[in-house]
């Protein structure tokens, strides 16, 4: 189970009205639990847990075979992906330097053992209730009951823990946790050291991947996940479309019709240009340049960025480079 492994104590919730009519795990699962989730849509009944994944080997400034805990929320509809949280046991990680931190599309926390603990999870409860706030909406939150997930009266989120005994998966467990990881891999094994010139990747470059990484976990994957798991009003409800997310170019996007135009011989020069006029045209940059150019401009928005949204552009770019590259 996700966050199964922590120990440390929390605030523990209220008694609710249904505690006393509720003898076994199974009574909350099938009388409880769907009296509650027809109070709500599917886009305001959310889900966190914890996983964890580890750093691919020592950056520098980084502890060998170091850990992170990612914390992960998303709701029923799959529409909405709350920012990922990671928990890592280094507070002031070298690569981290200089970034603008509020304006990541991750956050990062140091915790023990890089694990996370009931202040980092309080923390992270009022962020999300603050969210909430201030789009107006009052949603569910259904997590596992654990110690380090302490219980918060919160204004706009109302929590509700769901019986360490009972016969439901959480939804994280249904595959979207399993999901992230296989696109984190994907994604490290695409990392090219030589190509990049930029020697095995740091924390930071983790945290991005990562990023991306929950970024390509399909709506439509987390709503089935929340169906198979019963975290949905309806289990019969409409599945998110399977279509390719929008922005993103295909292959045929991104090349030019035609052959490119040859470097030599008199094609391609203009009537009245001459030599010195040619000389100053830049060559094509090499693959390798092309990385580099995209490392620059990561870490412009890093120290620059004035939102997190503009992360999400630079993400669909690096994709479409990397596709020009692999032909």
């Amino acid at each position: 189970r996700l966050g199964a492994r922590h120990l440390l104590a929390g605030k523990k919730p209220p008694a609710e009205k249904e505690d006393a009519e509720q003898p076994t795990a199974e009574h909350w699962a099938s009388a409880v639990l769907p009296g509650l989730l027809r109070s709500y849509a599917p886009a305001e009944i959310f889900a966190c847990g914890e996983t964890a994944v580890l750093l691919p080997t020592p950056g520098k400034g980084e502890s060998p075979g170091e850990r992170l805990t990612l914390l992960l929320c998303a709701n029923a509809s799959g529409s909405e992906k709350l920012p990922l949280r990671a928990v890592g046991d280094n507070p002031r990680p070298r690569c981290l330097r200089g970034v603008n931190l509020e304006q990541m599309p991750w956050s990062y926390r140091a915790g023990s053992l890089a694990g996370l603990t009931a202040p980092l999870f309080a923390e992270w409860l009022r962020d999300f209730n603050e969210g909430m706030r201030r789009q107006g909406k009052s949603v569910l939150l259904l997590l596992t009951k654990h110690e380090a997930h302490p219980y918060l009266q919160l204004s706009n989120v109302r929590m509700v823990f769901i019986p360490p005994a009972t016969t439901l998966a959480h939804p994280l467990d249904r595959g979207i946790a399993s999901d992230l990881k296989g696109h984190y891999r994907r994604r490290l094994l695409r990392w090219l050291p030589a190509e990049r010139g930029a020697g095995l990747p740091s924390l930071l470059d983790v945290l991005h991947m990562l990023a991306q990484a929950w970024g390509d976990v399909h709506p439509g994957l987390i709503a089935s996940c929340f169906r198979a798991a019963g975290f949905t009003p309806d289990a019969s409800a409409e599945a998110v479309s399977l279509t390719s997310a929008p922005g993103l170019p295909g292959r045929q996007q991104l090349q030019r019709d035609g052959d490119p135009a040859e470097a030599d011989g008199d094609e391609g020069m203009a009537e009245g240009e001459d030599a010195g006029e040619l000389a100053a045209v830049p060559p094509c940059p090499s693959e390798r340049e092309g990385w580099r150019s995209l490392a620059t401009l990561r870490r412009y928005l890093e120290c620059q960025a004035t939102s997190p949204d503009l992360f999400q552009a630079f993400y669909e770019l690096e994709d479409a480079v990397h596709m020009v590259s692999a032909g």
